[in-house]
């Protein structure tokens, strides 16, 4: 490890050491070392998913509500396979140092993702201080949301035909109007997502935020592709340790950047504390 690294190390340690509250921010990245893919990328997301490949479709064309209505086999075998991955993961080893060293401090921590996948809270971090800015994919709703409802979706065991990204069982349905059901998750081009779910966990996180006064912010994994991560942790007003391998640049003076993917950093900054 380089001196520079190092000493980026060190400083964010002493941060989080004097922190009163810690803002955990995370992108896809921060799923990578837990064999998750990011979907860096079209190449990126045509490696994990080769049957798109041939059929020319990209991320923006199967995560949109338009194909769940115009080819909800399709849309069901990309998030099928989704949720089936999600559930089979095991969160890695910086998810649990991060969740410990917000406990130390005195505010305790929150975390601001936009991954759907539900490792912050399989990894034991309480779930009403997981702020998840796009939604869930293990909460569903109806497509047309006919009743403004919301429900978890662990009674569906999606089947999948990986090699043509295809779900092969029943569909996931509306226990209203027997709609196909969809995950509550933000999409591309996404007029119908029902944001009550989220709308409630924000509340509580701008709660959380206001009654801290030397925030932290550690931010693990989050591309420039889609911002809305990084654009939060620039905006919230704490002292950010951006982690990222690629794009660890931030516009703020005072900012961390430290060149790594984010289990080895987690790992270095909780050695250091």
């Amino acid at each position: 490890m380089e001196w520079k690294t190092r000493r980026s190390l060190k400083k964010a340690a002493k941060l989080v050491a004097g922190a009163d509250g810690l803002l955990i921010a995370a992108g896809a990245g921060m799923g990578v070392d837990s064999g998750l893919p990011d979907f860096r990328g079209t190449e990126g997301f045509w490696k994990a998913y080769p049957a798109l490949r041939h059929s020319g479709e990209s991320f923006a064309d199967i995560a949109s509500p338009v194909t769940f209505a115009a080819f909800p086999e399709r849309a069901w075998g990309f998030y099928g396979h989704r949720l089936n991955l999600y559930r089979e993961t095991q969160p890695h080893e910086g998810f649990r140092l991060l969740r410990q060293m917000g406990e130390t401090c005195e505010r305790g921590y929150f975390v601001f993702t936009s991954n759907v996948d539900g490792q912050f809270e399989k990894s034991g971090f309480a779930p009403e201080r997981i702020n998840e800015c796009h939604g869930s994919i293990h909460h569903l709703q109806c497509l047309n949301d006919c009743r403004g409802e919301i429900w978890p979706a662990g009674e569906i065991n999606p089947e999948v035909d990986t090699g043509r990204c295809l779900a092969t069982g029943d569909l996931p349905t509306c226990p209203h109007c027997a709609e196909v059901a969809r995950p509550n998750i933000l999409m591309f081009s996404d007029w119908g997502w029902n944001t009550a779910r989220q709308e409630t966990q924000q509340e509580k996180y701008q709660c959380w935020l206001q009654s801290v006064s030397n925030l932290v912010v550690i931010e693990c994994g989050a591309g420039t592709a889609i911002p809305t991560v990084r654009e939060e942790s620039e905006a919230v007003g704490g002292r950010l340790v951006r982690i990222n391998p690629s794009e660890p640049e931030s516009g703020l003076d005072d900012a961390i950047e430290v060149r790594m993917g984010a289990l080895e950093a987690i790992r270095s900054i909780a050695a250091m504390l």
